[in-house]
């Protein structure tokens, strides 16, 4: 037992004890779709800031119908007009 790897160890565990193959996908399907929602959220935000010499407040540049949030229930982007001054 002190030579075996992780994965051996992992895929003895899952031979022995089948019922934990869904456990361990949902528990895989959680932590990866987290994960791709934290990376959409630092590339697509914009109260995220890469950029600070070319782009140093990327607010201002959003269109009024730029859709930024993940799910919109009542709000038609694309209806929207502008109604703030440029800067």
């Amino acid at each position: 037992m002190a030579g075996t790897s992780l994965g051996a160890r992992f895929y003895r565990q899952i031979r022995r004890h089948p019922a934990l193959i869904p456990m361990i996908s949902f528990i895989g399907l959680g932590m990866g779709s987290a994960a791709l929602y934290l990376l959409r959220l630092a590339l697509h935000s914009p109260d995220v800031c890469w950029d600070r010499k070319n782009n140093p407040e990327p607010w201002n540049r959003l269109n009024p119908n730029d859709q930024y949030k993940f799910l919109a229930v009542s709000t038609d982007y694309k209806k929207l007009k502008k109604d703030r001054p440029d800067f």
